[in-house]
């Protein structure tokens, strides 16, 4: 379990290279460029293990093959002689292959992914420029002399752009634990790669480069588990246009892919920046690890116009200006000089020196309400630029929080920034570069409170009548339609408990006049048809009508104006609604579009007529929870008026979130919605009703899961796999009391690190074959943020009561054992491990866990269940032949026995 899948590829100890004759590399005659740069790239290094070169073409027996088996085949060759390498390095065992080459077909790729998958092999490539991995001395890539160690990962889908990154970063100190040059067409693809270096000890931070997504569900379980662990920041090339020409509804047309892409990026934890100079940035920030923080950015200069710019670009990207406190500044202030102001920015004057940058930076950094400090510094006639820089490099050391520079110029202050740069402190050339930079790592932090919430399908609120939505769904698709009329979409809201409006259809004058006496006036009237998208545009909507002649007389002129409008369209009647009750209700609107790759999409803005010209768009992948809710909802402009707005009380937000938590559950619940409008949406601060709806639905799509057993069929069009609530049980405690096993959750990870504190050394030795006495960072948050599509960890939890000191009871809650088991690359095995708390041993917990394991893995679709347990260990070991696991001795290491199990 703790050696990634992917180790032969990316840290393999033997490598086999087929890139042609030498003869032909030392001349570069009849052999690909890359041939020649692979070659000089691995023959300049001291890569530790053993390397060996190969030529298809030259005579050899079988046995000469046999011993040049490999972890590794790299394959330098022209595209006519890929598939015979590739067959070759199959048949010497390889467990992975890398093709760097150019020119390769899809055809031909896809072929030799055949080939792959036959030989049991992974494959990265073709047309990848190949990898680097520095700390192990291994260039096999095309992409220039290998980058300087470090702790920043790069992964990309460009090769050119790898070039431009490790071009940049040998002249600027940055060093990399691995690039990764990805082709279009590669096997191995940026999911795995990301999940690997999720992992990977040597990575601290990673930036990606992407110019697409295959699987949406296997890109965001990746993406999730890498920023959970470390900083991930993201660059998106090939942003589309926003809008859908073929939509049917407002939210169809107002929101583009790009928005959606954005959203899920937030939702992941990870930061997407703009541009190539933004990564960059982002990535001098990274490699010099800074951690995520909050958004107030401190500003220490020496001349007010630079401060007032990053002043304004800290505004102008949502970030608030860092100021200190009454004590802070008070202490500060006769260190400074006289003319030195400490009002919003701290302006040390044009006097300043290296020690006056000091204690500024020093008084910043212990201020609580300060999270980073950008120190910019205008070089001043006969001023000691360097000087300064060394101050702040001193500085450095003892700050606990982000450090930012800012040397204004260029000839007078290039040393101070290579002083800087030494001291791995991110220097810029602008206040706004500056601020920019760490803009993101604010972003980082505040996309991993969204990364943390994993909500279950339905919300705690009152059941909605699923079975009834659904019949509805099933009688309009049998009937060959695709858009619901008005008053089936408010029958599938009011199924989710969403209040709606009440609706009645009219089919001609004198029946609209007797309804809308019936349901009290004033009422408006709506046309009602399947062919009209938006009815003010045909003027198919009459507001306010007081009395019954003039519902007749709407109803007559409403028939005339459509038809002569909209000659095609078929009408099925006029609906007659009574009109809502708030006089100061804001509008907005709720709705739903159907992304490729990532599904479907929930979006919340300003609503009404002017929804398009508005264009107040915020947006959230389902599931959502309470906390998700509210996050969507500040995001939109239209949240500024929800809150006491000129003479109007604010808003019933509780309302307006469970109408959110309805709409997710509607989402998760009903895969064949494609596109919806709940549009207007009255709220005031009584509550919140939805006045019309308009709803999209097609047969349910395929499952996008990576692993789609039956469990994930039922959330298959789901980008994130919602919280398994239905694994939760409890179980009676062996010896009295009871005990709850459920599905981990990301909140988990203390109660996690407190159970392996109180293992003894034997326990967790034959859990995590190590002396160590807790859980790294890393390792918490990954095992405690899971991917419940390719894997499950089931935590048993008791709950313990206690007096405190005032003799009050208390209950609170421990983790007395976990079960987990990760999916194999084979997508049809599991490895598992168990452990179980000392003082709950004998109890009958571990046989429980692994029965529910089983059930999941089962559940899921898998075949059979494996695991690795010490021969030393003879608990477990009898716990396993009790469950009717096979035992077998380990081949590759005799202190191990490999137990497995057929499910």
């Amino acid at each position: 379990m703790d050696k990634h899948y992917l180790t032969p590829l990316f840290t393999p100890e033997s490598i086999v290279v087929f890139a042609g004759p030498v003869e032909a590399s030392e001349t570069s005659s009849g052999h690909s460029p890359q041939a020649l740069a692979v070659r000089q790239a691995l023959q300049s290094q001291r890569f530790s293990g053993s390397l060996r070169f190969l030529d298809i073409h030259s005579s050899g027996t079988l046995a000469d093959l046999a011993q040049a088996r490999a972890d590794l085949a790299i394959i330098a060759l022209p595209p006519q002689d890929i598939a015979a390498a590739l067959e070759v390095a199959g048949r010497i065992t390889c467990r992975a292959a890398l093709v760097v080459s150019s020119g390769v077909s899809a055809e031909q790729a896809a072929a030799l992914k055949r080939t792959a998958r036959r030989e049991g092999m992974l494959l990265l490539g073709p047309n990848s420029l190949g990898f680097q991995r520095p700390a192990l001395q291994l260039n096999a890539s095309a992409a220039g002399p290998l980058a300087q160690a470090g702790s920043l990962a790069l992964v990309s889908q460009s090769g050119a752009l790898t070039a431009s990154m490790l071009d940049w970063a040998r002249s600027n100190a940055v060093g990399f634990s691995s690039v990764v040059s990805l082709g279009p067409n590669t096997s191995v693809d940026i999911a795995q790669v990301m999940d690997f270096l999720a992992n990977d000890a040597q990575t601290q931070s990673i930036i990606v480069y992407l110019e697409g997504i295959g699987n949406a569900r296997r890109f965001m379980s990746a993406l999730r588990s890498a920023a959970n662990a470390k900083p991930v920041v993201v660059l998106k090339a090939g942003r589309k246009p926003a809008g859908n020409a073929a939509a049917q509804t407002h939210s169809g047309t107002i929101v583009g892919s790009d928005d959606v892409f954005d959203s899920a990026l937030r939702r992941a934890g990870a930061v997407r920046v703009r541009s190539f100079v933004e990564l960059f940035s982002a990535a001098k920030c990274l490699a010099s690890r800074y951690r995520p923080v909050g958004k107030r950015l401190a500003i220490v200069t020496n001349g007010g116009g630079p401060g007032v710019l990053a002043a304004d670009w800290i505004n102008e990207i949502g970030l608030e200006l860092g100021t200190l406190g009454a004590d802070s500044a008070a202490a500060l202030k006769p260190l400074l000089p006289e003319q030195a102001s400490l009002t919003d920015l701290i302006d040390l004057s044009e006097d300043a020196g290296g020690a006056h940058y000091q204690a500024a930076i020093a008084a910043a950094g212990s201020d609580k309400q300060i999270d980073g400090v950008l120190a910019i510094y205008s070089p001043k006639l006969g001023a000691d630029t360097t000087a300064v820089a060394r101050a702040l490099a001193e500085m450095k050391r003892s700050l606990s929080k982000p450090l930012l520079a800012c040397w204004m110029g260029d000839a007078s202050v290039s040393v101070a920034r290579s002083t800087l740069g030494e001291a791995s402190i991110p220097s810029f050339r602008t206040p706004e570069a500056a601020v920019g930079a760490f803009g993101n790592i604010a972003s980082f932090y505040q996309n991993q409170q969204l990364l943390q919430q994993t909500p279950p399908p339905l919300s705690t609120l009152v059941k909605p009548d699923i079975e009834a939505a659904r019949l509805v769904i099933e009688c309009v698709l049998a009937e060959r339609r695709k858009v619901l009329t008005e008053i089936e979409s408010k029958t599938l809201l009011s199924a989710f408990q969403i209040p709606v409006t009440h609706t009645i259809l009219a089919r001609s004058a004198n029946e609209a006049m007797m309804i809308a006496t019936q349901l009290g006036y004033p009422v408006a009237l709506k046309v009602d048809s399947p062919d009209i998208t938006h009815k003010s545009d045909v003027q198919g909507v009459v507001l306010n009508l007081s009395h019954g002649a003039a519902v007749k007389d709407a109803y007559t002129d409403m028939m005339e104006r459509v038809t002569r409008l909209a000659p095609q369209a078929r009408i099925n009647g006029v609906t007659v609604q009574k009109m809502a009750a708030a006089k100061r209700g804001r509008e907005i609107y709720i709705g739903l579009v159907t992304d490729d790759p990532f599904g479907p999409v929930i979006v919340f803005g300003a609503g009404g007529t002017m929804i398009e010209l508005l264009n107040d768009r915020a947006m959230e992948l389902p599931p959502l929870n309470q906390y998700l809710a509210r996050r969507l909802i500040e995001r939109s402009r239209v949240a500024e008026t929800l809150g006491d707005w000129r003479g109007a009380s604010a808003v019933d937000m509780n309302a307006l979130e469970q109408l959110l938590l309805r709409v997710s559950e509607m989402v998760c619940e009903l895969p064949q919605l494609r596109e919806m409008d709940i549009n207007p949406i009255i709220v005031d601060e009584s509550g919140a009703v939805a006045v019309d709806a308009r709803i999209v639905i097609d047969s349910a799509p395929l499952a996008i899961a990576s692993n789609a057993g039956p469990s994930s069929q039922q959330y298959g069009h789901l980008a994130i796999l919602p919280y398994p609530a239905r694994h939760e049980q409890v179980w009676p405690m062996r010896g009295g009391g009871d005990y709850t096993v459920r599905p981990i959750r990301p909140n988990d990870a203390q109660m996690l690190q407190q159970l392996v504190h109180s293992l003894s050394a034997e326990s967790r030795y034959f859990r995590f074959i190590s002396s160590m006495t807790e859980l790294p960072p890393a390792m918490l948050a990954r095992f405690s943020l899971i991917d419940y599509d390719r894997e499950m960890a089931l935590v048993a939890v008791s709950k313990q009561r206690s007096i405190t000191a005032s003799g009050e009871t208390v209950e609170t809650e421990r983790i007395i054992g976990v079960s987990r088991y990760i999916t194999n690359p084979d997508q049809s095995s599991c490895e598992f491990s168990l452990v179980v708390a000392d003082d709950f041993s004998g109890k009958g917990l571990g046989s429980r866990l692994m029965e529910s394991i089983m059930d999941v893995a089962r559940e899921k679709g898998l075949s059979e269940i494996e695991g690795l347990v010490l021969a030393k260990n003879p608990g477990m070991l009898k716990l396993m032949k009790s469950l009717g696991f096979a035992i077998k001795p380990f081949d590759e290491d005799p202190d191990f026995k490999w137990v497995t199990h057929s499910l």
